[in-house]
């Protein structure tokens, strides 16, 4: 590779990166406000299926971009990655916190209140997060790069749903954990919110597969790469 491919590879990187942190940052944030999409009118557990947080939104964009690093640019990359968006979604917190220690003013269109309210839970979701998001990260990389290997870096939708199925479901279970313990989330709704996360993230992970292939397809074509051949420092 020549010395302007590595350099729009290493800008491809950083950008991956980017959205890769900023989709993390941003679940965190959001994540006390729920949604409903009804294709189905059916309860499990006594919640309706597909009740989910919003904080679920951004996050499967974190595995198709730790699947396309891990593709691409190999399993050390992908995880520079993963301890980065760790690092920033402390950092936040941080901000957080010392954003609800300093007082309102009188005129101040959210007060303390209103504050503490939005993002007082911030710093327990933060650690829930993180704590579950460690764990499922490192293991959609260690799951895909077992498949890559034994396929020989063939069959790229195997890889990619097999890796992304785990580790969505020890995330999604791990966080609900944390959060019930945390009283957060009443401990009633764990079954169903679990299902239903679960079955969200498996529908989102299967429709973006196209969406991975296409990214791998435009990676090897910019960079000659061929099959199982990764972008090398």
């Amino acid at each position: 590779m020549n010395k302007k491919d590595k350099q729009a590879a290493d800008r491809i990187y950083l950008i991956l990166a980017a959205l890769f942190i900023a989709s993390l940052v941003t679940s965190n944030l959001i994540f006390q406000k729920f949604f409903y999409w009804y294709p189905f009118q059916l309860e499990v557990f006594d919640v309706k299926l597909f009740e989910v947080s919003v904080g679920l939104l951004p996050y499967p964009i974190t595995f198709l971009i730790t699947d396309i690093l891990s593709e691409i640019y190999g399993k050390r990359k992908a995880n520079e990655v993963v301890i980065a968006g760790i690092f920033a979604s402390f950092f936040s917190l941080l901000i957080i916190y010392v954003s609800k220690e300093v007082p309102a003013t009188s005129w101040s269109k959210v007060d303390d209140t209103t504050f503490v309210e939005v993002f007082g839970a911030a710093p327990l979701a933060v650690l829930a997060s993180m704590l579950a998001y460690l764990f499922a990260q490192f293991i959609d990389i260690r799951v895909y790069h077992f498949w890559k290997k034994l396929t020989n870096g063939k069959h790229l939708w195997l890889r990619n749903n097999f890796s992304t199925f785990s580790s969505q479901f020890i995330d999604t279970m791990t966080v609900l954990l944390l959060l019930c313990s945390f009283e957060i989330i009443e401990w009633n709704k764990f079954w169903g919110l679990l299902i239903s996360g679960v079955l969200f993230k498996i529908i989102i992970a299967a429709l973006d597969t196209p969406f991975l292939y296409l990214a791998v397809y435009a990676f090897r074509k910019r960079f000659r790469l061929k099959i199982n051949e990764e972008i090398l420092d």
